[in-house]
């Protein structure tokens, strides 16, 4: 018996040590990446990054163009995003939760949330761009609508379906219509969860590249037209990192720093608004 002890305590102890040990090797990478980041971005962030424009080559300059161009693709495409993806989950967790259209629909939203972005970039710019003959903010917003859509629609669909039945049958009870019981009582419900959702969308779609180059492309100077091509952070990056000139280099960096603790903010809000769903 203390054999047989002895050996599941090893064992034991053994993966315990393997899991510890893939867990600090992640986690350093991921300090190292975040330490190289803050050393570089840091010596570079000043007020001047928000207050002025891209500098031409050489020259000292901030990142105020890309910054709201990226605030106006987001908040865009989450405004074309979040309603639809609120509607399709509605429908699959409250109509169709039995249905077989509902199984081809989360397998379809499957298929969206690990879909390369440029793969949306690209469909985006054969529907939009090239009819139109020329690259604009709203091909951009639209191509970032369509990575929002799947993420909203899974935590909708998920946030409703954990409200209790019994709230539901309640609220019929009252005579409450089956719109009113949803809009009333099932959102309010899982209110948290949804908005959490939403915030997720909005850090999943902030730092992407790949759709923009397809669409909203760049612009070197101060636009807030989206009918023409816009300038927005990701793409600034990408273009400045490239580039043989050291000012563009530092803004690179500085605008990575950005990027990074936006996304590090709203994770922790969702997490934290998902947490006060739980408890409550």
């Amino acid at each position: 018996m203390n054999s047989l002890y002895a050996g599941r305590r090893r064992r034991n102890l053994i993966m315990m040590g393997l899991l510890l040990g893939a867990t600090l090797f992640g986690l350093g990478w991921l300090v190292l990446i975040l330490g190289e980041l803050l050393w570089q971005g840091l010596a570079g962030l000043s007020l001047a990054v928000f207050t002025e424009m891209t500098p031409p080559p050489g020259s000292d300059g901030g990142l105020l163009n890309p910054i709201i161009g990226s605030l106006m693709l987001t908040v865009l495409a989450v405004i074309i995003g979040t309603p639809i993806g609120m509607l399709a989950g509605t429908y699959m967790a409250e109509y169709g939760r039995y249905d077989k259209l509902s199984s081809v629909v989360r397998f379809i939203n499957d298929i969206l949330l690990s879909a390369p972005s440029i793969v949306v970039g690209l469909f985006i710019y054969e529907v939009m761009v090239a009819p139109m003959g020329h690259f604009s903010g709203y091909a951009g917003a639209v191509a970032l609508a369509v990575i929002v859509i799947p993420v909203v629609v899974r935590t909708t669909e998920d946030m409703l379906m954990l409200v209790p039945n019994q709230l539901r049958e309640a609220a019929a009870a009252l005579g409450m219509p089956r719109a009113f019981v949803i809009a009333k009582v099932c959102y309010r419900a899982a209110k948290a969860g949804m908005v959490t959702g939403v915030l997720l969308a909005v850090a999943r779609i902030s730092g992407e590249t790949a759709p923009l180059l397809f669409t909203a492309l760049n612009n070197q100077f101060f636009s807030i037209d989206l009918g023409q091509p816009i300038a927005s952070l990701p793409t600034v990056i990408f273009q400045f990192a490239l580039s043989p000139y050291k000012e563009w280099q530092q803004l690179a960096w500085t605008g990575a720093l950005i990027i990074t603790f936006t996304v590090l903010a709203l994770s922790i809000v969702a997490r934290a608004l998902s947490a006060s769903s739980k408890q409550s």
